[in-house]
């Protein structure tokens, strides 16, 4: 008997990709490929925007798009620049509570090497913090001022491959939220977030420099208490998400892309990798998150330059963009063309890790202007 598509369960693997506005792709391609290890190109696409209308002024906008990830293991990066007009930072200095992403999270094995190692290329560099789970960190600044925060992991099930490089991919994000208990409620009932590592209210020292001195913070880390599943969950492994509100902030906080278009200067959106798109429709519609864009109700196959599927997004309480993608094919040699067609597997399981493996045939020297 079929099962009907709205019966299904969705399914999230994981962090797909944080994506991030710049002023020059390939530029900045370059420096996460150094400093990150982001050198497999699942696409690279220069096309209009034509589906984000809500977050883009009413209008289709030039872009190009980079989706590069760390085979170690994490999400990657979708890397976005427009093409029609200079992209714009936020007016204002971004601050920790503000709303939105505020930070991409990296995770290391050991964060003392990466930290020296960034230090001896000139990278701008915080000292080393520790957490309330007992996990070193630090936050390092990229070209055009996105900080990151380097997460210590050492558990083996957040790793995919040994590539000998000093981090893997995307580990998760600091979040700023207005109403904390309502952000809570939406990562954990619409992403699965359902373990809170950690709860305090005070003053931290990491947050003063980041440019809050003396602000107290309610500060809340939260995981997942099941393992992710479906085709790429062992090469995103798990995540977390540290969402934070400015109790006492002197200058009240603001969304951070207040007055800007998506994919503009900055952290624009969190996407996870999902099966089952329709299913998360009504899930985020019964939640009442309902989704702001969806591409499979404007067209049923989504292109990608050579990647496929469909996507969707909607916002978590304090208006950080969230995107659901189910990828549908990916390339693995394109000259060759060989491609990976997801639908031709279990959705519920992971993917073969021979299979995984062969995306390092998608790695690139560089990508051109």
């Amino acid at each position: 008997m079929k099962t009907n598509a709205t019966e299904r369960q969705p399914i999230v693997s994981g962090i797909q990709q944080i994506g991030i506005g710049v002023r020059d792709v390939a530029r900045a391609w370059r420096w996460y490929n150094r400093f990150f290890g982001t050198d497999a190109i699942i696409f690279d696409e220069r096309a209009p925007a034509e589906y984000m209308l809500p977050y883009t002024g009413g209008k289709p906008r030039n872009r190009r798009a980079v989706l590069a990830i760390n085979l170690q293991g994490g999400g990657g990066f979708e890397i976005w620049q427009h093409r029609d007009f200079e992209p714009r930072s936020a007016s204002f200095q971004v601050l920790p509570g503000d709303y939105g992403v505020f930070s991409c999270k990296i995770k290391c094995k050991n964060a003392v090497a990466p930290h020296k190692h960034y230090m001896d290329m000139g990278a701008t560099v915080s000292e080393i913090y520790r957490d309330a789970l007992g996990r070193d960190y630090f936050y390092v600044w990229d070209p055009d001022g996105n900080v990151f925060q380097m997460v210590e992991v050492g558990n083996p099930e957040s790793w995919f491959v040994n590539e000998n490089k000093p981090t893997g991919g995307v580990y998760g994000a600091m979040v700023g939220c207005a109403d904390m208990d309502a952000a809570i409620a939406f990562y954990k009932d619409m992403l699965g977030y359902d373990k809170v590592y950690s709860d305090k209210t005070e003053v931290f020292a990491d947050l003063e420099r980041l440019g809050t001195p003396g602000v107290r913070f309610r500060r809340v880390l939260l995981a997942h208490s099941q393992a992710r599943t479906g085709g790429f969950s062992r090469l995103l492994g798990p995540s977390e998400i540290e969402l934070i509100q400015a109790i006492d902030r002197p200058v009240p906080a603001r969304k951070i892309f207040e007055d800007r278009f998506w994919g503009e200067m900055g952290f624009i959106q969190i996407c996870y990798d999902i099966r089952h798109i329709e299913a998360m429709r009504d899930k985020a519609r019964a939640l009442g998150y309902a989704f702001t864009v969806d591409s499979l109700l404007q067209k049923p196959d989504f292109d990608m330059g050579d990647a496929a599927g469909h996507f969707a997004y909607n916002e978590d309480p304090s208006g950080t963009l969230i995107e659901y993608v189910e990828t549908c094919r990916v390339p693995i040699i394109k000259k060759w063309g060989i491609y990976l067609n997801l639908k031709r597997f279990n959705a519920n399981n992971p993917l073969p890790n021979w299979l995984l493996r062969a995306l390092r045939f998608t790695r690139k020297k560089d990508v051109l202007e």
